[in-house]
């Protein structure tokens, strides 16, 4: 019972010691990441860069402990950090005490959301959302994220606008104004992480940029010169609070509340399910809500924002040679060391630098290749994409996944009301029944007509079939029977098995029959309660498509 209230202590009961070794690698090397990263993020957030610790470490605590994922690294990513910027800087200056109650208070809602979720055991509807939705809103929200750092690389003062162009125009009025020393930070910066990434991945690139500026400014006295530093971090733990709240409040932010909560959950737990997969262990959906949830409760009363599963930070946990949770436990002691006793080092550390962290972190999340993948094998998933991409790109985020999520499920509306649906003819050689519309020798015979339907019935698409049956009939004057193969047909509806009646008893008026076979064991109980085996006896109990025209030779 324990073990399913808190799935942590199933690793915590079966401990083994060989495990330590790659899980004190883990912690320390995600700390180092995470440090900086923490910090970029909450910039990104326009939130003071300490919040961005205090994120990272009771959250990381309570994730390990309730989570069901053994290697997922918990803590502020990006596109949540873009989504808070989004959802609360039209409430509040960004940095001001206002913005930071609200976002304290954004970050329980997201905790409230996805706990509800889970505990209802309601994970499931995040399926709904299309991983071309999600593939075409990453790649938007990453150029978005990527731009909205200029102001910090270049040393200007650009609006707080989601609108690339916006931001580029801008910019490029203000080329004058750059601050050399700030670009120059920057753009080395981003060289270095670059070629460490690629050469030398196992070192820490983020800790190495940052001790690399920050002791370039503190040397060569660059904050003197313009270059925006970081400045006093305030030292110690955060204290236990509750963000105040009011229906006004929690009613502006619900939009975005909800969008986090199920962005931050689908990217979680996608990479969860990698690791866990590669390891031989399961996650599951509720679960992992309830984790991320408690978490973000956890993060709103210790002054942190919302947080959840990074994939660069995971992939850095798993490949580091993490095993339990516990690598999430030693990274975040670490971080509460480093805000006890070391937050005075980050002085000098300037804007830019943070800058770079996240331009090169999101740069990876641009995927052209899937746009590729989906266009190549689907289409209208490939537009799917490309849609919700240029809506995120042109609109802003909540808009452009808004319209990408309408988008998705307009396309499955239209599928599902457009089923699949195949005359069948005899094929000699293959001795089976095939489309004739993919099988030139596929036999037919005058007066049979053979309709397959590989889609399930209901209100939406029934009208669609029963125009094809009609069609089948009226193909030629001397059919006057059809076979419907329902191997396709897993549910069926009261409003389909209404019309499907109708329409039998229709064409049994007119000396024309109607046969059903390979009626799929849901279906059967279906057509039993509305008495078809009573109505239409000796036309639907057929087993296969062979019997049904076996009998009708037969008679």
């Amino acid at each position: 019972m324990l073990k399913k209230l808190f799935p942590g202590l199933e690793w915590m009961l079966t401990y083994q010691k060989h495990d330590l070794r790659g899980d004190l690698s883990a912690g320390l090397i995600v700390a180092i990441m995470l440090i900086p990263q923490g910090m970029a993020y909450a910039m990104l957030a326009g939130l003071p860069p300490v919040i961005g610790l205090y994120a990272s470490t009771i959250p990381l605590l309570v994730y390990a402990l309730f989570g069901s994922s053994r290697q997922l690294a918990v803590g502020p990513v990006a596109m949540v950090s873009l989504l808070v910027l989004t959802g609360v800087q039209g409430l509040a200056e960004p940095g001001s005490s206002e913005y930071i109650s609200l976002v304290l208070l954004l970050a329980l809602m997201v905790g409230v959301i996805q706990l509800s979720l889970g505990l209802l055991r309601l994970g499931f509807i995040t399926d709904f959302i299309s991983h071309a939705v999600i593939s075409g809103f990453t790649s938007a929200a990453a150029i978005v994220i990527g731009f909205s750092q200029l102001k910090h690389l270049l040393g200007i003062q650009l609006p707080s606008s989601e609108n690339v162009f916006e931001l580029l125009f801008e910019a490029g009025r203000q080329l004058s104004s750059i601050n050399s020393y700030t670009l120059f930070i920057g753009l080395t910066s981003i060289l270095i992480l670059v070629l460490m990434k690629k050469y030398v991945p196992k070192l820490p690139a983020p800790l190495v940029v940052v001790v690399y500026s920050t002791a370039v400014v503190y040397l060569f006295d660059l904050h003197e010169k313009g270059v925006s530093i970081i400045g006093e971090v305030p030292d110690g733990l955060p204290s236990l609070s509750l963000p105040s709240w009011s229906f006004e409040a929690v009613s502006a932010l619900m939009p975005v509340a909800i969008t986090i909560a199920i962005i931050g959950f689908v990217e979680s737990f996608a990479m969860a399910k990698v690791i866990a997969t590669k390891e031989k262990y399961k996650v599951d959906a509720n679960r992992e809500l309830v984790g991320l949830g408690l978490a973000n409760v956890s993060a709103s009363t210790f002054s942190g924002y919302p947080v959840t599963g990074g994939f660069s930070r995971s992939a850095v946990n798993y490949g580091a040679g993490a095993k339990t949770g516990l690598a999430a436990i030693i990274t975040a002691i670490l971080i509460v060391l480093t805000l006890l006793f070391f937050t005075s080092w980050f002085y000098y550390m300037p804007n830019a630098v943070l800058a770079a962290i996240i331009m090169v972190a999101v740069y990876g999340l641009i995927d052209v290749g899937e746009a590729k993948h989906l266009f190549k094998v689907k289409k209208i998933d490939g537009f799917t994409l490309l849609i919700t991409f240029a809506a995120t790109l042109t609109l802003g985020i909540e808009m452009g996944i808004f319209i990408g999520i309408v988008f998705s499920l307009i396309v499955f509306i239209w599928r599902s009301a457009n089923p699949h649906m195949a005359e069948l003819g005899y094929v000699e050689e293959m001795d089976a029944y095939r489309n004739t519309a993919r099988f030139n020798n596929a036999k037919t015979v005058d007066h049979l007509s053979i309709l397959r339907i590989d889609s399930p019935l209901y209100f939406a698409n029934i009208q669609r079939v029963e125009s094809r049956i009609q069609q089948a009939f009226l193909k030629s004057e001397e059919i006057d029977t059809l076979i419907l193969d329902f191997q396709g047909v897993n549910d069926i509806d009261a409003v389909a098995i209404d019309h499907l009646e109708e329409l039998m008893n229709t064409y049994q008026e007119l000396n024309k029959n109607i046969y059903l076979c390979d009626v799929k064991g849901p279906v059967r109980d279906t057509l039993k309660q509305a008495g078809w085996y009573e109505t239409f006896k000796g036309k639907i109990e057929f087993k296969d498509l062979e019997h049904v025209i076996a009998y009708l030779k037969s008679v």
